[in-house]
């Protein structure tokens, strides 16, 4: 069972993001503030939940969230400023996005820095402890993996829509047929080989 809230607050906001692994395609962040009487049967870490799953609580969630935010941090950006500062970046966005003011935030993971002076805690694996940061979770991957299968139909050889944009095998071996993409990230390892890619 998640617990509810942290701080003791009441506009307590979760944050996560979905994507830091992926070889291409944006950083998604989300930020949700839950009221206090929030429930639902599976709400978990979005990576403990089927796609259906998720599907199905992502509309639950912004329907009886108090507020919530998403943002897409894209390939170009990740690239210039790297994926840790992408992450926060995206969930300081999300933030900013909400369209109350939380008094706390909670943030998955143990990597963070200071938003408009509001408290905060990072929360190693609080996506499978705190109702809000695993709403969030579900939010960013869900609004990715909706990208992701959009842009799948540009470039269907890369199977994003199955593999998401992760380095799964076929996603590398097509990286090494097709080459790279406007969506891939240049500087991700994008192969396990590669020393120099040519860009």
């Amino acid at each position: 069972m998640l617990a509810s809230n942290y701080s003791g607050f009441s506009l307590e906001a979760g944050t996560d993001e979905a994507g830091r692994g992926c070889l291409s395609g944006p950083v998604v962040a989300a930020a949700v503030i839950l009221p206090k009487e929030f429930t639902h049967p599976f709400l978990n870490d979005s990576k403990q939940l089927s796609e259906k799953k998720r599907e199905e609580l992502r509309p639950f969630i912004e329907e009886n969230a108090i507020a919530y935010g998403v943002s897409f941090v894209w390939q170009d950006e990740v690239d210039k400023i790297n994926v840790l500062q992408a992450s926060i970046t995206g969930m300081h966005r999300s933030i900013g996005l909400l369209q109350v003011q939380p008094e706390f935030i909670i943030v998955d993971g143990n990597k963070f820095s200071s938003y408009k002076e509001i408290p905060y805690k990072t929360i190693v694996k609080g996506d499978a402890k705190y109702q809000s940061i695993a709403a969030a979770s579900v939010l960013a991957k869900t609004y990715r993996d909706a990208y992701m299968e959009k842009i799948h139909k540009e470039f269907p050889m890369y199977n994003w829509k199955k593999n998401k944009g992760y380095p799964t095998k076929e996603h590398r071996d097509a990286i090494r047929e097709f080459g790279v993409t406007k969506y891939h990230r240049k500087t991700f390892k994008l192969l396990p080989e590669q020393l120099t890619l040519e860009l």
